[in-house]
């Protein structure tokens, strides 16, 4: 779907466990919930080492190892992070890693991946939280945040990788930021395994043009729904540029799910499928009421799926 089409033809919903100042017992409960919903189709986790939210010292599961076992315990939903830092693992064992969790979940893995947090010429982060949490984490963890320019090259030469390990037998690299001599990734997935991008700067739209399957953006509160747009059509001018047709890359958002008021999520998912994402992830906020899953899709996914299925299919 075009980023400056509204009503996209199709709508798919997912939801998202932030796997901080929560237990995995919890976590587990709400996923083989909604593996039983049909009207929610994919799960997501995050990829933070420390929370960047509340105390910040409080707990954290980490993300690959944690979809990992939940892989094994679902077995309907579409299942990724969003997203994974590109700084955080190397991208070639991120190929080995997504390559396993993929064989665990039967074929339903989207492997999600970021530039991660950078350093701006004023030494700060980019795209960092209060208290600057992800330059925290970088330095709790021994990573060197990088300039932003090159952070979306080592991305663009990750995901080039990524498709390398999953698709050749044997993968020679040479490139400014990482180096294969010989790399090889089996099994392989048996699939065409979508590669999702996040992020909303220029560069790395571009990157999502030339690579992803899938665009992902923080949609409200972190961004407006005008922002998206404008967002939106940067890639879709991108994609003309290297000749990709734009509907190529589903368009998918995430945005927080009020409890209190249902009405103020379903209005602002309305907004978002009217400016053409129909990829929709709905991130459950702290603290989790009982039977989470049942709640948000009867209260925000099915209300919303019986509108679209109103509008004529000339609609956009």
């Amino acid at each position: 779907m075009s980023g400056t089409q509204a009503h996209p033809r199709q709508l798919s919903f997912g939801i998202k466990t932030t796997p901080a100042h929560i237990g995995y017992e919890d976590i587990v409960r709400v996923w083989r919930e909604a593996d039983r919903v049909p009207s929610i189709e994919h799960a997501w986790l995050w990829d933070h080492l420390v929370p960047m939210f509340g105390p910040a010292d409080g707990p954290v599961l980490e993300g690959w190892t944690l979809l990992s076992a939940l892989a094994a315990r679902t077995e309907r939903l579409g299942l990724g992070l969003l997203v994974s830092g590109n700084r955080v693992r190397p991208p070639a064992l991120l190929a080995k890693m997504a390559a396993t969790v993929d064989v665990i979940a039967g074929g339903r893995l989207t492997v999600g991946l970021g530039v991660g947090a950078t350093r701006r010429a004023d030494g700060g982060s980019g795209g960092v939280p209060a208290k600057n949490a992800a330059v925290d984490e970088y330095a709790a963890y021994g990573i060197t945040p990088v300039g932003p320019a090159e952070g979306v090259a080592r991305l663009a030469e990750s995901c080039a990788i990524l498709r390398l390990l999953w698709t050749e037998e044997r993968v020679d690299f040479d490139g400014a930021y990482y180096r294969l001599a010989g790399g090889h990734c089996e099994p392989r997935p048996a699939r065409h395994l979508p590669l999702l991008v996040g992020g909303t700067g220029t560069r790395t739209l571009r990157v999502a043009a030339e690579h992803a399957d899938v665009w992902n953006a923080p949609g409200p509160p972190h961004n407006d729904v005008a922002f998206l747009r404008e967002r939106a059509a940067v890639l879709d001018r991108h994609c003309a540029d290297i000749g990709r047709p734009p509907e190529d890359i589903v368009r998918s958002v995430q945005t927080h799910v009020f409890w209190a008021d249902p009405e103020r999520t379903r209005a602002t998912v309305r907004e978002l499928v009217d400016a053409g994402f129909g990829h929709i992830v709905l991130s459950l906020t702290l603290p989790l009421p009982a039977s989470a899953a049942h709640r948000v899709a009867e209260e925000i996914i099915e209300p919303v799926l019986a509108e679209h299925r109103t509008v004529p299919a000339h609609a956009g």
